[in-house]
């Protein structure tokens, strides 16, 4: 009977925890999803309405006039190419120097690999500031092209961290020994043993670096003077800056003005968020693992 009690206890409490965690996690969908729903349905509702606080989740009157203004714009296609142009060069050397640097960092047999990653961890609170960072890129004769917003980013330092302790903790080294022992090149070793066995860590730094590269504006904005080299980012911002000009310099239809510059302002959120967006639920896992990866061993 005692034992009976327990049990019934036991699976009260279960179900009073299950309930307690079901309605957090429903706020938090709620308060996460919220401000996405609203920004989509503010895009396509009468800014009128938006203004007066009358847009709470569903669009109202609907219209596409603040993405027909957005899209007729050549700036933003030439803008996708090259940020798509950007993010698929920039990723590829990330994942090379990456992987060049972490796999020699991760063996034993390194002689002061301890002091090395001394040094390279210092990178990640200590960096030359944005002044001798740009005269570097600019003595390099980099400025005004693509190569300053790829190259100097080309290894992250916690990416780094990540890859390193992936191959510590996840590829025996008594495989490595194995591989020499059988005539392996320390080059084929890493082409034909360890990168064939670091599918997963190979995934996570794709998606930490290309998130990275598509989401990147600071640099572009320091180093790219031509228009038409301006990533998405950059066009965005040019595209909204040139609407809210109207609105100051117009006063011709200045209501009409301001109520468009409202609706492009959701426009240019989505537009720069949605591929991120499409992209996130099919690669969540590989960004939790990623993260877990670093944080297990360091």
């Amino acid at each position: 009977m005692m034992q009976e009690q327990m049990l019934k206890k036991r699976k009260s409490d279960e179900k009073v925890f299950d309930a307690v965690v079901n309605g957090l996690a429903f706020l938090i969908v709620v308060v996460v999803l919220y401000p996405l729903l609203f920004i989509v349905s503010a895009s396509f509702s009468d800014p009128a309405l938006v203004l007066n606080g009358e847009v709470i989740l569903l669009p109202k009157q609907i219209t596409l006039e603040a993405y027909r203004n957005v899209f007729q714009n050549e700036q933003i296609w030439n803008g996708y190419g090259n940020t798509i142009l950007y993010t698929a060069v920039g990723t590829i050397i990330n994942l090379i120097m990456t992987t060049l640097a972490a796999y020699p960092l991760s063996r034993p047999d390194l002689p002061g690999r301890g002091i090395f990653m001394v040094f390279i961890t210092l990178t990640m609170f200590f960096s030359g500031g944005l002044i001798p960072s740009y005269l570097l890129v600019k003595n390099l004769g980099m400025v005004d092209t693509m190569w300053a917003l790829v190259i100097p980013g080309a290894i992250a330092t916690y990416n780094l961290i990540v890859m390193r302790t992936y191959f510590q903790s996840n590829i025996p080294w008594e495989i490595q020994e194995a591989a020499h022992m059988d005539g392996c090149s320390n080059w084929k070793l890493l082409t034909h043993v360890i990168l064939p066995l670091s599918k997963p860590i190979m995934a996570v730094m794709v998606l930490f670096y290309a998130v990275g590269h598509w989401n990147s504006f600071f640099n572009a904005l320091i180093y790219i003077r031509s228009k038409d080299l301006y990533p998405l980012q950059l066009v965005l911002r040019e595209v909204l800056m040139v609407s809210q000009a109207d609105v100051v310099d117009s006063n011709v239809g200045l209501e009409s003005k301001i109520l468009l510059a409202e609706s492009i302002k959701y426009v240019v959120i989505i537009i720069s968020s949605l591929p991120v967006l499409l992209m996130y639920p099919f690669v969540q896992k590989h960004f939790v693992k990623g993260v877990m990866i670093g944080s297990l061993k360091g």
